[in-house]
């Protein structure tokens, strides 16, 4: 980068295929509004990409002139694209005062190619991690033994639901997160102090949800973050609450009920199947706030009075008494499963 920018004398910048930021030189001469705020915010914005988007830069094969917009606050440019094999892997910006010729451009294409070429390289090496990844999450011993990967703990796993017909720019995560995309669920192994952060960051991408698993000191024992996290998905996508991203370790007592089958879990139900609508949001209300009835009121926007007259109808309902403790906890476990039934569409 240093080395282009000195030969072309030209304020350069390295941004991958999703326009995040890797690299830029030292400042030379006039910059704009574009470059400093991707320099400052790692990554371009969306109504810039789409602009230098439209100048065809994703397929060109060679520098691509752009004329200054005052309005977007872009300084004419060349956008070199990174190719390797025919594939673009990311962008080289110049700042372009009028002295970028063609033949001057000839001139540093051997570095250019260098750099599409080690761009390249790393982006097979992530995909060939990822696809090993699986291994290393894999509930068979004896295929995780296969994976051999030498992780520094502690790591969490990350569960996303994937969306047919999107591709999530996986490549641009941070370095040390491995990540494998698929269908129904792409699997991401990140560090623990990163993976809250990096799992809302692909569920933005795909827009479904996403489960992180609890932290794992010893990455050998991966697989069972894995498992939590499939299960924490699985909250998120059921519960509205819980979503659109869900940490294992915040589920509290869906930390059980996600692990029983549909069958269990519509048993469990079948307790609170006479309460519907705003009566049993107003019983689990009731129960969340551990039978306050001052809390569960104001909450609920309602007067006492009305509060206890709806409890004693959701007792005449069900036919549990809300004074005793056994029958709480089993009318609060059947509200929590017929919700988990529901999803959030309907819960």
């Amino acid at each position: 980068m240093d080395d282009i920018a000195r030969i072309l004398d030209a304020s350069a910048t390295l941004e991958d295929r999703a326009f995040q930021l890797l690299a830029y030189a030292a400042q030379s001469g006039d910059i704009d509004t574009v470059r400093r705020e991707s320099i400052l915010r790692r990554r371009a914005s969306d109504e810039v990409r789409a602009y230098f988007e439209g100048y065809g830069i994703a397929t060109a094969t060679g520098p691509v002139r752009i004329p200054a917009d005052a309005g977007l606050g872009v300084l004419a440019r060349v956008c070199v694209p990174l190719r390797n094999r025919e594939v673009t892997y990311g962008y080289l910006w110049l700042l372009d005062s009028g002295s970028l010729t063609d033949q001057r451009l000839a001139g540093v294409a051997p570095m250019v190619a260098r750099a599409a070429a080690a761009l390249a390289q790393e982006a097979r090496s992530r995909q060939d991690l990822g696809v090993r990844l699986r291994d290393l999450l894999s509930a068979d011993p004896e295929v995780r033994a296969s994976a051999q990967f030498d992780l520094a703990g502690p790591v969490a796993a990350i569960a996303v639901q994937s969306a047919s017909g999107r591709v999530a720019p996986l490549w641009t995560l941070p370095r040390g997160v491995l990540a494998d995309a698929g269908d129904p669920l792409t699997a991401i192994l990140a560090p623990a102090a990163q993976a809250l952060a990096v799992a809302t960051r692909v569920q933005d991408m795909y827009g479904t949800a996403a489960g992180v698993g609890g932290a794992r000191e010893d990455a050998g024992e991966a697989w069972r973050s894995w498992r939590e996290a499939t299960l924490a998905l699985r909250a998120a996508q059921r519960v509205r609450r819980l979503g659109p991203v869900a940490a294992w370790g915040d589920l509290g007592v869906h930390r059980l009920l996600v692990r029983l089958s549909g069958a269990e879990l519509a048993d469990l139900a079948a307790e609170a199947a006479a309460l519907s609508g705003e009566l049993a949001y107003t019983v689990v209300t009731y129960l969340d706030q551990g039978g306050r009835a001052r809390e569960t009121a104001a909450r609920l926007g309602v007067h006492r009075q009305t509060l206890y007259y709806r409890l004693a109808k959701a007792e005449r309902l069900t036919g549990l008494d809300l004074a005793d403790g056994e029958s709480r906890l089993v009318l609060h476990l059947g509200l929590k499963a017929a919700e988990l039934l529901a999803g959030p569409g309907r819960s």
